[in-house]
């Protein structure tokens, strides 16, 4: 992938949106809106060829087509990952050790990774949630503590990199939390 340049000459910073079938639809397509109106670029990435599918509160909601499939995304070609939740899209994805591994590689490198609602439990498939401070869908608040999480209940949690927050309800301050971040931060491992 070569690097887009915006028109100050700034190189546009690409987010990976890692996901499958049953994910919240609003917790990925609010924060890509958010996302894409400031500038930054967004690849829906799935294990899944094609197209996937949203849930929309209580029953499936629309289709979307995928920018890339997992197996041939690199992690290194992007500057964060959004992790949207709902109940299937993260219990599917923590069984794909392929999945697993993309989402580690953002915490090894300290790139920014936003989760929400559900999202976070693929936190602990990777092994990254020890001694850190999050929020979730308090559903598995439990889980991530025992863990090693330090779950909290605030609509949105920033810890180093790390963004959370509890359902659609925190959107738009889990939208601006990790804008914030993306304009503080890193390009793809190098200072901006």
């Amino acid at each position: 992938m070569t690097p887009q340049r915006q028109d100050d000459g700034s190189v546009e910073k690409k987010i990976a949106i890692l996901l499958t079938d049953g994910f919240e639809e609003v917790e990925m397509t609010e924060p890509r809106k958010a996302l894409e109106a400031e500038g930054f670029q967004t690849h829906l990435i799935s294990p899944k060829n094609g197209e996937v599918r949203g849930w929309d509160e209580t029953d499936w909601g629309n289709t979307f087509p995928t920018d890339l499939p997992l197996a041939g995304a690199d992690p290194a070609n992007y500057d964060a990952l959004l992790l949207p939740g709902g109940v299937m899209n993260p219990d599917t994805l923590r069984q794909d050790p392929q999945a697993v591994r993309f989402i580690q590689h953002f915490f090894e490198t300290k790139k920014p990774v936003a989760a929400i609602c559900h999202a976070p439990i693929l936190l602990i498939e990777a092994d990254v949630v020890r001694s850190k401070e999050l929020t979730s869908y308090p559903s598995i608040q439990t889980d991530l503590r025992n863990a090693g999480a330090n779950w909290v209940d605030r609509e949105v949690v920033t810890d180093g990199n790390l963004i959370t927050s509890r359902n659609p309800h925190d959107i738009p301050a889990f939208n601006q939390a990790f804008i914030n971040i993306l304009k503080e931060g890193k390009r793809a491992g190098v200072s901006v």
